[in-house]
């Protein structure tokens, strides 16, 4: 449960990180998918350091292959599924309202919902593939007598 709630948290900062960017690339009118993929790459780095030290409380260098790269490919991967329903979202939302103001608050709930749809995902592969601990090799040996 302690783990949950660390990732929660280290998600929660990340998230108001990339969400406060996102908003301010859509108000300023940038396109839906641009401003979600900037939001999104804004959110990564703090996500990736919070979460792997803060939550997993990984110490040291990354190793490139076995933490760092997969953790890339999942960025991507959630990053890929994120600003494609949020531009979905988007050509519906302009289809429904031409305010501006309108358009960027429920273009910005799009994106934090579809944030949200990755969230319990991310947390199973970093949990169980990405962040795990290397089982313990050595065989218990027991002597009952």
């Amino acid at each position: 449960m302690r783990l949950l709630l660390r990732y929660s948290a280290s998600s929660l900062v990340a998230t108001a990180i990339s969400q406060l960017v996102f908003f301010v690339c859509y108000a300023a009118g940038t396109q839906a998918t641009a401003a979600a993929v900037i939001g999104f790459a804004a959110g990564s780095v703090p996500s990736y350091l919070l979460n792997r030290q803060w939550a997993w409380g990984r110490t040291g260098p990354s190793h490139p292959t076995r933490e760092l790269l997969p953790y890339v490919l999942i960025t991507i991967a959630s990053g890929f599924v994120i600003t494609y329903l949020t531009t979905v979202a988007d050509e519906w939302i302009r289809a429904m309202t031409y305010a501006h103001s309108a358009r960027t608050l429920l273009a910005g709930t799009a994106y934090l919902a579809a944030n949200g749809l990755t969230f319990v995902l991310k947390f199973v592969i970093f949990d169980r593939y990405l962040f795990a601990r290397p089982q313990d090799t050595k065989v218990a040996t027991h002597v009952t007598r």
